[in-house]
């Protein structure tokens, strides 16, 4: 994995720089300020970049935004605060770590970018979603077109299919749907929710480290730490 670190302190530099020793790993490339690492990152692309986010002239935010989403690395953020969560997110950051560094977060954060970076590598299926579920309503059997389903809720030994107007419950479990759904665009964000990616409208992280999403009609719906990286890699890709 090729590594950049970024930062205007020397120090700081220099903290990342032995962690990465310590985990057996070394960084390609060091950079002190942001248009620096700008055209170094443009230059020399990189796997992953320990990004400082406060720095003079050009800050880390700036410069993640500043590179096309293809062109755009994994990134952890280095901040003494976290007042920058959710623009992070936005930008399809991995983590964020506060200053100073604690070794376990430090050890945290680099498996979580190893995993989003192996999830990333692998292609989504290219197996189409069915065109219908058939449900039940009342005596009734009713066709429900998979492009008009939203979201999906666990409910039991249920799952209820949701649309722009109605509730439709179907004997499938959540587990079923997920290998029977297109990952390009359903992708499932807790063990209890399957959302399409075209209808996620907004994300904020929580301070458990856990998300919420609205969907494009304003429906939130919780998103669990261990889907956060399979939910931001389908949103990046979905952008093109």
């Amino acid at each position: 994995m090729r590594i950049a670190v970024v930062d205007d302190e020397a120090p700081a530099r220099r903290a990342i720089l032995s962690e990465l020793q310590t985990l057996g790993l070394r960084a390609t490339a060091e950079y002190a300020d942001g248009c620096a690492a700008l055209e170094g990152l443009r230059a020399a692309p990189v796997d992953l970049v320990f990004l400082d986010v406060t720095m003079p002239g050009m800050d880390g935010l700036e410069v993640l935004a500043a590179l096309p989403p293809g062109a755009r690395p994994l990134a952890i953020l280095l901040t003494a605060h976290s007042a920058f969560a959710v623009r992070a997110f936005e930008l399809g950051v991995v983590d964020y770590l506060l200053k100073p560094i604690d070794p376990s977060r430090f050890a945290e954060a680099l498996a979580r970018a190893r995993e989003r970076s192996q999830w990333q590598g692998q292609k989504p299926s290219a197996a189409s979603s069915p065109p219908r579920f058939a449900v039940k309503v009342g005596r009734s059997e009713r066709f429900v077109a998979t492009a008009d389903i939203r979201w999906i809720e666990a409910d039991g030994d249920y799952a209820t299919l949701h649309t722009a107007d109605h509730a439709y419950p179907l004997r499938q479990s959540l587990h079923e749907l997920t290998q029977q759904l297109d990952a390009r665009h359903f992708v499932r964000v807790h063990r209890s929710a399957i959302v399409r990616v075209e209808c996620v409208a907004e994300l904020k992280p929580l301070t458990n480290r856990d998300a919420l999403l609205r969907l494009d009609d304003g429906t939130p719906v919780r998103v669990s730490r261990s889907y956060i990286d399979a939910l931001l890699a389908a949103l990046q890709a979905a952008r093109g």
